[in-house]
């Protein structure tokens, strides 16, 4: 009988995914990770953020070890906190200094899930590791979820050829709909649960609060990139990402604004007025930190530049110190320094690499 480790979050996904592994005939382990010292959660009186006075990590653990009871499989617990902190969050604090806007769940995967996760499991006897990502490997080719609403493979991206060897994905060929119904079906204490949202360390907390903690705010100037005038203050430029028109608290003007950019040196934001700001569109980018999952190096393929984003068809130009310029001729807005720019071809994701660099008819656009 084949052994495998599955990485059960206290979700209703790694919880289905577990019991479909059950079901199959594998001997399964459930692993629940500890990747973030609740205590670090602090309110203004240095109190740990509590949900009904467990803190939610530990509702997460109770509700992963009814969910193993329930199927009758043992679940183990590891702490990967520090690991957590060296490889993830200190990337994502790195880059917040730089203005740049990051996203730590794709490092999760690439050092926690899908490395020392995996060392773990191997040490515990696994042929095989799991979780609960809506994704799919095939002929050892890393393919989208078949639920498009809830495809993961974005945050995939940055993982390896040989770590996504003997790893499955139980939920992948699944509609969350279709998993919810195999839960309430089998009575699991997840079915109903509402999916986590957000960054994972922060949690339901503010974001701006949380940051604080770690991060000085340092106040600047607003500018109306087109007037070269003040409109504003900013409370730092770490809160902002491009293309944002929520939160920007500038009074005065009934119309929508948008952030076009930043000027880290000079500490300031740039903002432009109306629904189509030319600022907001580009026509290519840099990609560095190039991760290939698949074999395959197209010229043409489509990118996603933000998750839930639409596909956009571009093209790829090879450069010589391992960098990627992504060409998009049609124009796509937003697209923005830190986060990541995922390569696909059709159903196959093909790796990607993280956006180093913005430009418009081939400058790099000064603003950002």
């Amino acid at each position: 009988m084949k052994k495998v480790v599955v990485g059960i979050s206290g979700g209703v996904d790694s919880s289905v995914s577990a019991l479909l592994l059950k079901k199959q005939g594998y001997d399964v382990i459930g692993l629940f990770m500890r990747n973030w010292d609740a205590n670090l959660n602090n309110d203004t009186l240095g109190n740990p953020t509590l949900s009904n006075n467990i803190c939610p990590q530990e509702q997460d653990y109770n509700d992963a070890l009814e969910v193993c009871k329930k199927i009758g499989i043992p679940l183990k617990r590891i702490d990967f906190v520090k690991e957590y902190w060296d490889y993830v969050f200190k990337y994502f604090l790195d880059e917040l200094k730089a203005c740049r806007t990051p996203n730590p769940d794709i490092m999760c995967n690439k050092y926690i899930k899908f490395d020392m996760f995996a060392k773990y499991a191997k040490e515990l006897g696994a042929d095989y590791i799991a979780t609960g990502h809506f994704a799919r490997i095939k002929d050892g080719k890393l393919l989208r979820g078949v639920d498009n609403n809830k495809d993961q493979t974005y945050f995939l991206s940055q993982v390896s050829k040989e770590q996504l060897q003997n790893v499955l994905f139980p939920v992948g060929e699944l509609t969350k709909q279709e998993i919810r119904k195999i839960a309430l079906e089998n009575d699991l204490i997840t079915a109903k649960k509402k999916d986590s949202t957000g960054i994972c360390f922060i949690g339901e907390r503010n974001f701006k609060e949380f940051l604080k903690n770690y991060l000085p705010n340092i106040p600047g100037d607003v500018i109306d990139i087109d007037t070269n005038e003040k409109v504003g203050e900013h409370i730092g430029l770490m809160y902002y990402t491009i293309g944002q028109r929520r939160g920007l608290n500038i009074g005065g003007t009934k119309e929508r604004m948008f952030v076009v950019g930043k000027n880290v040196e000079k500490n300031i934001l740039y903002i432009s007025y109306g629904d189509d700001s030319k600022y907001l569109l580009s026509d290519s980018c840099i990609i560095d930190n190039v991760n290939f999952i698949s074999d395959l190096r197209p010229e043409k393929c489509s990118a996603k530049f933000r998750y839930r984003q639409p596909d956009n068809d571009v093209e790829l130009k090879y450069l010589e110190n391992g960098d990627i310029e992504v060409i998009y001729k049609q124009g796509v807005k937003s697209v923005t320094p830190g986060q990541a720019c995922v390569l696909y071809l059709g159903e196959e994701c093909l790796g990607g690499g993280i956006i180093k660099e913005v430009r418009k008819q081939g400058e790099k656009l000064w603003y950002l």
